[in-house]
């Protein structure tokens, strides 16, 4: 597995690339955000960590190009920025995880193998999957996702979001249903943190050159169903 780790700070950089390599991977290293965005277009890497604040060109720039390019590596950010808007922010530029410095080593590493399982080409296994929606595959008991033969590993929140819009396919589930269902009547968050795991969502789901899953109905909520329309939240 080859890593792409862009930070500016050579206190973490080297240690991080060391245990990185000592675990296993191919790790290359840029300290500027410049070169680490040429890196990741041309290196064909399997995850890029990347600080949000760096010279020339943020990490949230460099993600935001590879995602409007259709590159769907993985992206797990580093930062000190740890605000719900910061963290809104870095899952709508196209992030899949999020890591605030400072962070305890062991904890990178096990973020670092589940971004790297979730790209994992697998069949899945037929006796497991419980439910269905054009290309898309949900095991609830595993928070497992199957898309072309791609298994995605889901968060419980992720799982819990996918399968009800699933249950309900074709239909339009309202901001209000969807909190009530994730999160209880009287303890929803706000609609941004739905928003933001939605987007979150379909990063995961996406297939390059195909319509959103999960669409958008402006006003009122969302509904999974074929790849129709390209709405975004």
């Amino acid at each position: 597995m080859k890593i792409l780790l862009v930070d500016d700070e050579r206190a973490l950089t080297e240690p991080l690339s060391r245990r990185l390599t000592k675990e296993g991977y191919a790790v290359d290293i840029a300290i500027d955000g410049r070169v680490g965005s040429e890196l990741a277009s041309g290196g064909n890497y399997d995850l890029l960590i990347l600080d949000w604040m760096l010279p020339h060109l943020t990490g949230l720039q460099i993600c935001q190009q590879l995602r409007d390019r259709g590159d769907a590596t993985p992206v797990l950010f580093l930062t000190a920025k740890d605000t719900l808007d910061d963290r809104v922010l870095g899952l709508d530029a196209g992030a899949d995880d999020y890591l605030v410095k400072p962070f305890e080593l062991r904890e990178l590493l096990a973020r670092v193998r589940a971004l790297l399982r979730r790209v994992q080409v697998v069949d899945p296994p037929p006796d497991r999957v419980q439910l269905r929606v054009d290309d898309l595959e949900l095991d609830l008991d595993n928070q497992l996702a199957y898309i072309q033969g791609k298994r995605i590993e889901l968060s419980e929140k992720e799982t819990q979001l996918l399968g009800y819009l699933m249950q309900h396919a074709g239909q339009v589930l309202t901001h209000d249903r969807l909190q009530a269902h994730l999160w209880g009547e009287h303890a929803a968050p706000s609609s941004n943190v739905l928003a933001a795991l939605v987007r979150l969502l379909r990063r995961k789901l996406e297939v390059p050159g195909s319509p959103e899953l999960i669409q958008t109905v402006y006003g009122k909520g969302y509904r999974i169903g074929n790849r129709t329309l390209v709405d975004r939240a």
